[in-house]
């Protein structure tokens, strides 16, 4: 594990980061001007079915773990977590029936591209976990902080192949593909996990 921690280190460098970051500022400009009035409409739906906020925001740790707020579109009700942070699960009850369908179509992560064009998301990277889990997964898995070498992403090799997390043996498992992906990443890694998971979108959305 050594080795394949000084590869990590070696293959995540900040200079390999400023084409990457190039082509997440294109990308993410012309994704939102396309996906612009589908913001509009959703915004407009999931104000007059669940009411405010619109936009759910919350912080997770990004490059280097400092902090850093995300948005997605609101698809749990608002009491959700009255009781404290819980994992999210398939089939979760909290979920709005409108919310079902924005997360099965992924709609709801639209306004990521909002952190991309800031720089603090990228579109492939490990997706950022919440604090209040990372705390507890940090004392728990080694080597869980080299998944923040890097700034997380929209998509990822782990978010591929091992989608859901609701534990921590679900999130050791979920860490090995992030840890194959940091150690392996570059343009080319970064586009075929792009359009992988375009196609997974298109062929079975709930998958990806």
């Amino acid at each position: 594990m050594k080795n394949t921690e000084k590869d990590i280190k070696n293959n995540t460098k900040m200079k390999s980061q400023q084409f990457k970051r190039v082509i997440d500022i294109i990308g993410s400009l012309i994704g939102l001007i396309l996906v612009s009035p589908i913001i509009l409409v959703i915004s407009l739906m999931v104000y007059l079915t669940m009411g405010k906020p619109i936009f759910f925001k919350q912080v997770r740790p990004g490059l280097y773990g400092k902090p850093f707020t995300i948005y997605k579109f609101r698809t749990m009700t608002k009491d959700a977590e009255k009781t404290g942070a819980q994992w999210s699960i398939i089939g979760d009850k909290r979920v709005t029936p409108l919310g079902q369908i924005l997360r099965k179509t992924h709609i709801d992560e639209f306004p990521q591209l909002v952190n991309v064009l800031k720089g603090k998301l990228s579109f492939v990277g490990p997706r950022p976990e919440r604090p209040e889990f990372v705390e507890i997964l940090q004392k728990e898995i080694p080597y869980y902080n080299l998944r923040h070498l890097v700034k997380p992403g929209i998509t990822g090799w782990a978010q591929l192949n091992y989608p859901y997390a609701s534990s921590i043996e679900d999130s050791f498992e979920k860490l090995q593909y992030d840890l194959f992906y940091l150690k392996h990443k570059g343009f080319l890694f970064d586009l075929s996990i792009i359009l992988k998971t375009l196609r997974s979108f298109i062929q079975n959305p709930q998958k990806t």
